[in-house]
């Protein structure tokens, strides 16, 4: 199977959403619980938009700047699916360390029970609309890039 070539759409479009799932992340902690820790999810984050920014973003560019936008809403909500499938993960195979579950499925099925737990912080206006602005933002510099750097 042939891989494809890097291009300055591909980098433009894993550093933009980089850059877009960091601040997205720090706006969403800014709206979780006081007590809940943080650790390093804002730099996870960043490092998941870059390679969803490449994978999904880079290879959408080149027909013009109205869909590419819209590619990069869609590379915003890959991005964010991605991004709570990891945070649950994490958090099942801490809760799986503690012996919290009877088997295997139960550890699977609550990585979406996590994931449905940490989802309605999304929903907050200042998140939203980090995930609107930056996903369209995303895209069109991608196209830019793609038009720029060919």
């Amino acid at each position: 199977m042939p891989t494809s070539m890097p291009t300055g759409a591909k980098a433009m479009s894993a550093a933009a959403f980089a850059v877009v799932g960091w601040i997205t992340a720090s706006v969403y902690i800014a709206n979780m619980p006081i007590a809940e820790a943080v650790g390093s999810v804002r730099e996870v984050v960043a490092l998941i938009g870059a390679i969803v920014g490449w994978r999904v973003m880079g290879p959408s560019v080149g027909k013009g700047y109205l869909e590419s936008a819209a590619a990069g809403l869609k590379t915003m909500v890959v991005l964010v699916f991605v991004s709570l499938m990891m945070v649950g993960l994490y958090e099942m195979l801490q809760n799986s360390w503690k012996m919290r579950y009877e088997g295997p499925l139960d550890a699977i099925v609550d990585v979406f029970a996590l994931m449905l737990e940490r989802a309605p912080t999304l929903g907050t206006f200042n998140v939203l609309i980090v995930m609107l602005v930056g996903g369209i933002i995303g895209g069109m510099l991608a196209e830019n890039a793609n038009r720029r750097w060919r």
